[in-house]
């Protein structure tokens, strides 16, 4: 199957997880307890896929298919790593959009009173300063827009990876796709739930929704243009592209991690749990992806071998 179809399946399943997403508030109530328990499972996941799929992949393509040596080789794909994650934090940081919380749960709500405590600072926004009264409160648009910027990176993420497995590999960007897909619902249900406490209508909620649900595609479809023949051959564009998307996915795996570490001291067992067998699905989704690197390594036996 061509890689580009592999990728419209893969958007049309992720387009349908965003309208389910947007649901959730309206079907289910939530608890929290479960919400955290599941935001460490995908977090685990994404955690897995950046460093045991992304990451390792985009190296070796880069040392097999560069004329540099190794050092300024893996030097330049650890730039293109650190920008990846330094993009994905200020859009966290300037649009503080992510915030994965029960719908029925009260962080959501304007704080009524404010108290120079971590924990209750914690609970109460996304970005606030201890030891100042300023408080910095959640918008729905702001979401939104912080929610869709980080969206289209992940589309490029999800091109980038299909691209580059669909040599060998039995299902080229699997990982990729399972983190996008299961996270998607969050972000949906975060949108869906600040415009529903500002009383937007149910109708407003889901074009807004659907209108969110694009950006993968969109992503997708820049990296796509990005590395059409017309600009440059695709394997020049895949490792960098690769490097970026692991930096980005970090970022998410820790902005959903860190914050239970710090303020979640319940249910840790469970939480911990849930990790460690999101980072056991995306090993296992690497093992389904099945595409290898066969070309010999530069400056390696292997490699002058061949060269003989």
């Amino acid at each position: 199957m061509a890689a580009l179809t592999y990728l419209i399946y893969y958007c049309v399943a992720i387009l349908l997880a965003s309208v389910f997403g947007g649901m959730i508030p309206k079907w289910w109530n939530l608890t929290h307890r479960w919400m955290e328990i599941a935001v460490s499972f995908v977090a685990g996941i994404i955690f897995g896929v950046a460093m045991l799929h992304m990451l390792p992949h985009a190296i070796l393509s880069a040392l097999q298919s560069s004329a540099q040596s190794p050092h300024a080789t893996l030097l330049g794909l650890m730039v293109w790593f650190v920008l990846g994650f330094l993009a994905m934090f200020l859009i966290e940081r300037f649009f503080c959009f992510h915030h994965h919380e029960a719908p029925a749960d009260h962080s959501f709500d304007p704080p009524h009173e404010h108290h120079h405590d971590l924990e209750h600072d914690h609970e109460h926004g996304c970005s606030h300063q201890p030891h100042s009264d300023h408080v910095h409160d959640i918008t729905w648009s702001g979401a939104a827009v912080g929610l869709t910027l980080h969206s289209v990176l992940a589309g490029v993420a999800l091109a980038a990876s299909v691209m580059h497995g669909h040599g060998g590999g039995t299902l080229p960007g699997l990982g990729t796709f399972l983190v996008i897909v299961l996270h998607k619902p969050f972000d949906a249900m975060t949108i869906a739930t600040l415009m529903g406490r500002s009383g937007w209508s149910v109708a407003a909620q889901s074009m807004v929704n659907a209108l969110f649900s694009l950006a993968i595609p969109l992503g997708a479809g820049l990296f796509l243009l990005g590395v059409s023949p017309d600009v440059g051959p695709v394997w020049f564009a895949l490792p960098a592209a690769l490097a970026f998307s692991s930096g980005v996915f970090l970022c998410i795996a820790g902005s959903d991690l860190l914050p239970e570490l710090q303020f979640h001291h319940h249910d840790r067992w469970k939480l911990s749990a849930a990790l460690i067998l999101g980072l056991g699905v995306a090993y296992l989704a690497g093992r389904f992806e099945g595409h290898t690197h066969n070309l010999p390594l530069p400056n390696t036996p292997a490699a002058t071998k061949a060269e003989s």
